[in-house]
């Protein structure tokens, strides 16, 4: 029986039948077609994922640089390397170092916090007070290499009067008159956790003074190498109470902490920069803190020359102020915003990793580079350090706090700072 095309093309057997009799040459015409659109998709692709990453470099560049108030000063760490290259060792170098030093360490701060995002309230408190006194940190060891043991010690003696005393005096001067008639009372739980910990340091450093000065002159060889035994003794001890404060802390009893924590989940602050990113600027900051401290050491003593003003009250005020421009803002903020918790912590916990951390770290690294470093002040410094201590642990003892207390501590720091500023009569 005959089939009748109709039917055939009804049922699709001559359309199928068609469609197979031509593939082959739809195919062949049509493949130079989707390879090349394959190719137009790939370098479209690679041309989106080139424009964004471009996109999120300049959005980033634009956070870091410009996203401070301090961005001008940015304009002197150029100039710094310039004048460097052309004038070595001058004052403006050393001054240039200095201004340039503000807007890298508050930058310094601002990325340890878009990485405390990830890690957690208590654990980006930390990273936030370490990576605060990374300048700190860096000009101890850079004066370390270049031999200079008195500006080392001035630096870190006055980074923690700088902290208890200015920094917190302050944010409680101006929290107190911001926020007169409201204030909240202060949780000593964490301040108590952090001034025993700096009397700790005192004792270290008043009985290595004490031991020091009363020994008999021709036991004076003998009595040199016992100090240095002692201090390196407490430097260890030192180290481990730090090692201690940490797992209490983070560990065993990080509720005394949640009080913090709560204050700074209230922000509805969000990052801005990723954490892959943070830690690449973070590093490079770092990098330039380190070039431009180099150049602070190496001139420090020119610009005292030039300037008239004794090398001691440059280290112990001067590049204190300078290294904690970050936590001195910060701290003011939050004084404002009437989280006097957390201004506690930053200038508290500061002073204590400066006692603690960064002196008795600098203390081993000279211990093995052989050169002679003790914990052993001069009467002056120790009674200094004594007085700042004692009197911020006065000033918060009643958990209360109003803008007098501030200022009683702010006076006191310009007191000493005056003090420092005197020429020393043993020069």
């Amino acid at each position: 029986m005959e089939s009748d095309p109709s039917t055939l093309l009804e049922s699709g057997l001559l359309c199928n039948g068609d469609k197979s009799s031509s593939s082959p040459s739809t195919s062949t015409s049509s493949s130079p077609l989707i390879e090349r659109k394959q190719s137009e998709v790939t370098v479209h692709r690679a041309k989106m994922a080139y424009s964004t990453l471009l996109k999120q470099i300049l959005a980033n560049l634009h956070e870091v640089f410009l996203g401070t108030r301090l961005f001008p000063l940015f304009s002197a760490v150029p100039f710094a390397i310039v004048a460097q290259a052309f004038e070595p060792g001058s004052a403006w170098v050393f001054a240039l170092s200095l201004i340039g030093l503000i807007p890298l360490a508050e930058r310094v701060s601002f990325l340890s916090e878009q990485i405390a995002y990830s890690t957690g309230p208590t654990v980006g408190g930390l990273l936030n007070a370490t990576c605060g006194n990374v300048p700190e940190l860096i000009l101890a060891l850079l004066a370390l290499h270049n031999d200079q043991i008195d500006v080392l010690k001035w630096s870190l003696l006055g980074s923690i009067l700088s902290n208890l005393l200015l920094v917190l005096g302050s944010s409680l001067l101006c929290g107190g008159l911001f926020n007169m008639g409201k204030e909240r009372t202060i949780d000593r739980k964490q301040a108590d956790v952090s001034l025993s910990l700096m009397l700790f340091s005192l004792i270290c450093h008043g009985l290595t003074v004490i031991y020091k000065h009363n020994t008999s002159s021709g036991e004076s060889m003998t009595a040199s190498g016992a100090v240095l035994v002692f201090s390196r003794s407490c430097g260890i001890l030192m180290l481990v109470a730090y090692a201690g404060c940490l797992f209490f802390q983070l560990n065993t009893h990080r509720q005394i902490f949640l009080a913090q924590e709560e204050d700074e989940s209230d922000e509805e602050d969000v990052p801005v920069i990723g954490f892959t990113s943070a830690i690449i600027w973070l590093l490079g900051m770092t990098i330039i803190i380190a070039i431009l401290s180099e150049y602070i050491v190496s001139t420090i003593e020119a610009a005292s020359e030039s300037w008239g003003i004794p090398v001691r009250f440059i280290s112990v005020i001067l590049l204190p102020i300078a290294g904690n421009a970050a936590e001195h803002a910060g701290a003011i903020i939050f004084a404002f915003k009437n989280k006097i918790d957390i201004t506690l912590g930053v200038s508290l916990g500061s002073a204590t990793q400066i006692s603690m951390f960064v002196m008795p770290l600098a203390l081993i690294v000279a211990w093995v580079k052989g050169v002679n470093m003790g914990l052993d002040f001069s009467h002056l410094e120790t009674a200094s350090l004594v007085m700042a201590i004692f009197v911020t642990a006065f000033t918060l003892q009643d958990e209360k706090w109003h803008y007098m207390k501030g200022l009683v501590l702010v006076l006191c720091y310009i007191v000493i700072g005056a003090c420092f500023f005197m020429k020393d009569p043993s020069a």
